[in-house]
């Protein structure tokens, strides 16, 4: 059976579930894993250039892993709807944001990662499999009402 992680968020309680790519993205998909020994609680924020997108900064807390080791898989410029990605960026690779960006993102729509720099390749590491349509309705929310806390974990123990 594939691994699961939920996202909810917390406000309203609305939850779905990812099933990770354990086959097409493995390295991807474990250190996302790994991190999530614990369940992790954030603020997500809309994407601004990326189209119908989340992002969620990984909690230092979870920062369990060397986020330069994780190789190039599955990648894409055009993530489709339910698509998670992991993406990472040094401190001071770009300017004016001197520090690291260790981000989840997650599309409920059409989407693109294009950012300040160009189109950016992202690893998609799974896709959510279950209640995209309540996931798209919070995060279609958050383009007029602004942030909003998630907490990610891992579905069904382990």
């Amino acid at each position: 059976m594939a691994r699961q992680l939920y996202v909810r968020f917390v406000a309203s309680g609305t939850t779905s579930l990812i099933t990770l790519y354990d086959d097409a993205a493995p390295k991807t998909a474990a250190a996302v894993w790994d991190a999530l020994k614990a369940p992790v609680r954030n603020t997500a924020m809309h994407a601004i250039f990326a189209g119908q997108e989340i992002m969620l900064d990984l909690p230092e807390a979870a920062r369990t892993f060397d986020p330069t080791g994780i190789p190039d898989e599955h990648q894409t410029c055009f993530p489709s709807p339910g698509d998670c990605l992991w993406f990472y960026q040094g401190a001071n690779a770009m300017k004016g944001l001197e520090f690291e960006m260790w981000e989840i993102g997650m599309f409920y729509g059409a989407g693109r990662t294009f950012g300040p720099l160009g189109w950016t390749p992202v690893n998609i590491f799974g896709t959510i499999t279950d209640n995209l349509e309540g996931f798209a309705a919070e995060c279609g929310d958050m383009r007029m009402t602004g942030a909003k806390e998630l907490e990610l974990g891992r579905h069904g123990g382990a």
